[in-house]
This record gives C-alpha cells, sequence and structure tokens, in this order.
C-alpha cells in the first residue's frame, strides 16, 4: 500500500508533534499543525488567537449558550456580530473538517490531531498514528517547554482529557481506541527512533 496521508494523534508531551515535523521534513510532505491553524483563521477571517482558543477544546454549555444567544439576539435585531463573535467550536470544526479533506486530496501531507483519525478514517490510503509516552518521559520533556512552575502533571491530564473530549463530542469516538489506528507507538526519549519506527511500518515493515 502506498500512503498518501499520515495523521499524528499525540499524548501532550510524547513529542508527537516533533516526531510528524520530522516525518513531513524527510518524506518532503506537508505538515498540518500550527499551520491548520492559520488556515482556518484565513478561511473564517478571524485572528489566528482566536482560532487557538478551539483548538481541540470544547467550551462547556454555559459559554454556548451565551453565543447562541448572543447570535440569536443580534440576528433578531439585524445587527452583524464581529466575525470573532461567531467563531466558535461548531464553525472550527467544520473548517477543519474542510481543510482536513482538502490536504487529503492533495496527499503527501502529515496531519497532527484535530479528529483527522475520524475524518479520514474510511480512506485505505491513509495511515493513522498514535503517540503515547510514559508519565516521567513526558514530564521530563515539558519542563523544557513549559513555564517555570508549570504544574506539569495537571497540565498533562488537562489536555489529553480535553483531546478525549473533543474527539468523544465531535466524532462520538474514543481517543486512545486502538481500531482508529494502525500504529500504536511510545515515543520514549528517542523521538528521532519513533519517526523512523512510523515511517519503516508506512513502508510495510512492521
Amino acid at each position: 500500500m502506498d500512503y498518501r496521508v499520515l495523521t499524528v494523534s499525540r499524548e501532550f508531551g510524547s513529542g508527537g508533534g516533533r516526531i510528524a515535523q520530522s516525518i513531513a521534513k524527510r518524506l518532503g510532505w506537508k505538515l498540518l499543525d500550527g499551520a491548520l491553524i492559520d488556515e482556518i483563521a484565513c478561511a473564517a477571517h478571524v485572528d489566528a488567537g482566536v482560532v487557538s482558543r478551539f483548538d481541540e477544546h470544547v467550551d462547556g454549555w454555559l459559554q454556548r449558550m451565551n453565543r447562541q444567544a448572543m447570535r440569536g439576539a443580534a440576528m433578531a435585531a439585524g445587527v452583524a456580530l464581529e466575525q470573532e463573535k461567531c467563531f466558535d467550536e461548531d464553525v472550527m470544526t467544520n473548517l477543519t473538517r474542510q481543510i482536513i479533506d482538502r490536504a487529503y486530496a492533495a496527499g503527501s501531507c502529515v496531519i497532527v490531531g484535530r479528529g483527522a483519525q475520524c475524518i479520514l478514517q474510511s480512506r485505505a490510503d491513509v495511515f493513522h498514528v498514535f503517540v503515547y509516552a510514559p508519565l516521567r518521559v513526558k514530564i521530563h520533556r515539558l519542563r523544557t517547554r513549559l513555564e517555570p512552575g508549570a504544574q506539569i502533571e495537571e497540565r498533562i491530564h488537562k489536555v489529553d482529557a480535553e483531546r478525549a473530549h473533543y474527539l468523544k463530542l465531535r466524532f462520538g469516538k474514543d481517543w486512545n481506541n486502538p481500531h482508529l489506528y494502525d500504529l500504536m507507538i511510545t515515543s520514549g526519549e528517542d523521538e528521532e527512533h519513533t519517526a523512523r519506527v512510523i515511517e519503516f511500518a508506512m513502508n510495510g515493515g512492521l
């Protein structure tokens, strides 16, 4: 099988983002990670910072109700809301799906997170990977990335819980369901080795 696209889902602190970047660079493929945020911001005509607030995150029911009420009141009064006040996780999900579908159509692309493993699940020429790591490794890795004094273990659990909740709410799937992936792999401390193992698996080596 010649794969055209790779999706990389990852635990926070597993190094999955950098692993995806390494694979994309070696293959000469486009990387959709932070670039996906920029593309959504461009499509929605909002600031990238607004998009980032909804990235793999679902607001609570109160925030959603408030936005819906604001839109309803504005429409009833014939008032146009600012674009960023209209932007929410529903818009984010729809635009994400459109951009991921376009990326698949173009091929030669590595997509990080954002439900791509669900959106492209039925595509036989897409390879899906889940990257995880032992907690001690994730804590050690994040010490060099997060601000001093950060509650690293708490942050890991929070971000991973948000990613799992996002996938469950938006796609009805369990984030760590092995049936969503062609390969689930621990990154350990050697990200480059993990990247090469993933490439080897994509080439039919496992």
